[in-house]
């Protein structure tokens, strides 16, 4: 509960000292009679109207700050808040061909990485559809745009490297770009946006690069590109069987390349940004900057509704003192 016009509560200040002027005043004339002994009174038990003779002064007294607490307008608030959200629609395309298992990121390697750092990146969203489509020799969907973070997070958990999917190998950026953008197109959302990973260059596809940028660009689609690992020599994890069936990993030489030239074209036709990111924390800053760039629009309209609760008070208060007045003039009432 609040008050409206919380000024009125210090009329409470000067009824306070008017009542303590008034009880100072009639103590002070209090009559009195002279006995010569008082042994005789003691043994007279008061009456009724005897017990109850401040009685009139206190229901008056409650009455006026009953009085003064409904001129202070007493109301209790009933709020609503009204949520407009104009979410984004967002795809994540992730390369999956075997270099992603280079180990050059922690936990584990480039793959792991970025499955973590996705997997944080949804958790933080509220409102937008996210997608996510895979991709090494060839692109698929592993889950269209949908608000179900469970179900994506789930998926992305399920996400292996192309031998271990059983997929062709390769890296098709045209086929992935285009596939991504195909579930976009349908869109209503107020923006559009794929966040395309990969670490290496095209050489595979039945669509070029330049075609899938096109397809992305027609359909209105902004594209955060994200070059992942080091270029240069490094080892790339082969997993085999030894003659007793067990499972082993040895390594064999690989020259990593990312194609950083059409990446950033990729970013700049579109209007997003590209990104390079050779570790685990570069990776997790870069869909940091993402994450603050494409935030979701939420308008918030706030009705209060206000209602008066003044009028029990002001009922309460004038009974209380009418019947104070009642009593101090007829049954209760005090001579002199």
């Amino acid at each position: 509960m609040t008050y409206h016009s919380l000024w009125a509560l210090w009329f409470l200040l000067p009824l306070v000292l008017v009542l303590v002027w008034i009880f100072w005043q009639r103590k002070k004339k209090t009559p009195t009679l002279q006995f010569g002994s008082v042994e005789l009174l003691k043994s007279v038990a008061p009456t009724l109207r005897t017990r109850l003779m401040h009685l009139p002064n206190v229901l008056k007294a409650l009455g006026l700050v009953l009085v003064i607490m409904a001129l202070a307008r007493p109301q209790t608030m009933n709020t609503k808040v009204r949520k407009n959200v104009e979410g984004i629609d967002i795809v994540i395309c992730l390369d999956v061909s075997d270099s992603m298992l280079i180990e050059d990121m922690k936990p584990l390697n480039r793959l792991e990485a970025a499955k973590e750092t996705i997997g944080k990146f949804i958790e933080g969203r509220t409102s937008d559809r996210i997608g996510l489509v895979v991709f090494a020799g060839e692109s698929f969907t592993m889950v269209p745009p949908t608000l179900d973070y469970q179900m994506i997070l789930q998926r992305v958990g399920d996400i292996s490297s192309a031998s271990s999917a059983k997929i062709k190998d390769g890296t098709a950026l045209g086929v992935a770009m285009a596939n991504a953008a195909g579930r976009l197109k349908d869109s209503q959302a107020r923006s559009r946006v794929m966040i395309f990973m990969t670490d290496g260059e095209n050489n595979s596809g039945t669509i070029d690069p330049e075609t899938g940028l096109e397809i992305a660009k027609g359909y209105g689609i902004k594209v955060y590109s994200i070059g992942i690992g080091k270029d240069g020599p490094t080892r790339i994890p082969v997993y085999g069987r030894d003659i007793f069936g067990q499972k082993v990993k040895t390594y064999q030489p690989f020259e990593s390349t990312v194609n950083e030239d059409l990446l950033n074209r990729m970013a700049s036709d579109t209007g997003g940004k590209y990104y390079r990111a050779t570790n685990e924390g570069a990776l997790r800053k870069v869909f940091n900057d993402i994450d603050r760039l494409e935030k979701t629009k939420i308008d918030v309209n706030k009705y209060t509704n206000y209602t008066e609760e003044f009028p029990p008070f002001l009922i309460a208060g004038l009974i209380l003192y009418l019947v104070g007045l009642l009593l101090g003039r007829s049954w209760l009432r005090r001579v002199p």
